[in-house]
């Protein structure tokens, strides 16, 4: 590739044919190797970093609530068409609908028990898709009745 990138490099870093004029110019000069180490850095004011900790603090209250929100939406969507499946078996199985509707209900409504555990030990990703692998199943087994 043959274009500058987005931001100049410091002038130590720079090849032959990138430094400027400018970049000469700004360059610090130094004079002897003693004067490139670097003893100690010059102390900040202590209240200079509390606005950093402040943002970091929220950043992270930020994901923690998001990842809380998303365990108990997979934990609860998963209970919930459990609890569903549940139903629709025990209705099938009182009704005159073949054996396999109330079965194929029921084994759905274990899928979306295990997406509910898996969403509250905080598996979110996976519980998704067994939350949708539960509702197939029991779909499946509307098509028999």
């Amino acid at each position: 590739m043959s274009g500058r990138p987005d931001a100049d490099l410091p002038p130590d870093t720079q090849t032959a044919e990138e430094t400027t004029e400018d970049a000469r110019q700004d360059a610090p000069r130094v004079d002897s190797p003693e004067d490139t180490l670097v003893d100690a850095p010059e102390e900040a004011p202590e209240d200079a970093y509390e606005d950093d900790d402040e943002h970091d603090d929220e950043g992270e209250d930020l994901l923690a609530a998001r990842a809380r929100r998303a365990r108990w939406a997979a934990a609860g969507t998963g209970a919930v068409l459990a609890l569903a499946g549940t139903a629709a078996a025990l209705l099938r199985a009182a009704g005159t609908a073949p054996v396999l509707a109330p079965v194929a209900y029921a084994c759905g409504a274990a899928v979306c028990a295990l997406a509910a555990v898996l969403g509250a030990r905080g598996r979110t990703r996976r519980a998704l898709w067994t939350t949708v692998a539960g509702v197939m199943v029991m779909a499946l087994g509307d098509q028999f009745d």
